[in-house]
């Protein structure tokens, strides 16, 4: 990472965490590229006399306006340092109410238009020995829960991606992090979210009683939005970075539960998975695949390069 004034880029500036942390990056004098789908909405947002803000219109379903963007934003700004994928939103509702063009647009922003922008900012943090992408993820990324199966389906979706990338471009020096927020008062339940149309076989259900509190705007959050912010800066910045990093009790609690049950579970299964191998008959350990090498993503405390 090179020294401070950095060149960070962030998606979804417009309210939520990634306003916060455009505030956040502002105020310790960074240069900032923030997007937003209507830029009008950042024009309150002003710099201080030793950072540098630089705004665009991005709608992340539109993978050539992903490009676009980033290619805009790396020659008028000279580098890009680090790049913040904060753009989604929050569909609730039992799955089976969620019309097919409310499936696709969540998966469109919170899935494929993450992936675009890897791929539009890679070359550049290539090109220039490293760098640093940031995803935002969430709680729901490692538990899903009843109301929120599709929005959980996306962040399931990048935490894949994004882990399995980390380990393709490690040796380029450039690192990644997967930001797993709980909640917070704006965004996941506030502003950023869309509901499904009410089914009456589904009143009652856990997915109904999520979506009416999450409609009325009567569920608890925990979080603070700048106290997250400055956490992200803080690690992105530091001399190591984790490749997960959960913010909020919530989020500790939620992921810890999901963790610990699913390891028991597997546990349970170890003879079960064992005699489906392979009889070699000579005693010898059949090849392993991708999924069971050694790599040091998957050793327990691992830390990416800077």
């Amino acid at each position: 990472m090179t020294a401070s004034p950095r060149t960070w880029l962030v998606t979804g500036s417009s309210a939520g965490l990634g306003r916060a942390l455009v505030t956040e990056l502002l105020a310790r004098g960074e240069t900032v590229a923030a997007t937003a789908r209507d830029p009008r909405t950042l024009a309150e947002l002003r710099p201080p006399a030793s950072g540098t803000l630089w705004t665009a219109r991005l709608d992340v379903t539109d993978p050539e306006r992903i490009r676009q963007v980033v290619d805009d934003a790396a020659h008028a700004l000279g580098r890009l340092d680090v790049v913040v994928s904060n753009a989604g939103y929050a569909l609730v509702g039992a799955a089976e109410e969620a019309s097919g063009e409310q499936v696709d647009r969540q998966i469109r922003t919170n899935l494929t238009g993450p992936i675009h922008l890897a791929q539009a900012a890679l070359p550049y943090l290539r090109a220039q020995g490293g760098g640093r992408i940031i995803q935002i993820s969430s709680m729901a990324g490692q538990r899903g829960s009843p109301g929120t199966a599709v929005y959980c389906a996306t962040k399931w979706g990048v935490e894949g991606f994004f882990e399995s990338l980390a380990a393709e471009v490690k040796g380029f020096g450039i690192g990644v992090t997967i930001v797993e927020p709980g909640t917070v008062r704006t965004g996941f339940f506030g502003r950023s979210k869309e509901l499904t149309t009410a089914s009456p076989a589904y009143a009652g259900t856990p997915a109904a009683i999520l979506r009416r509190r999450a409609q009325d705007g009567r569920l608890p959050c925990r979080g603070d939005l700048a106290k997250m912010a400055a956490a992200v800066v803080d690690v992105a910045t530091g001399p190591t970075a984790p490749l997960r990093l959960a913010l909020g009790s919530d989020a500790y609690a939620t992921i810890r539960r999901g963790l610990t049950a699913r390891l028991a579970e597997l546990e349970d299964q170890r003879q079960i998975a064992v005699s489906t191998d392979l009889n070699t008959g000579d005693g010898s350990t059949p090849h392993r695949g991708p999924e069971g090498s050694d790599d040091a993503y998957h050793r327990p405390g691992a830390r990416q390069p800077r």
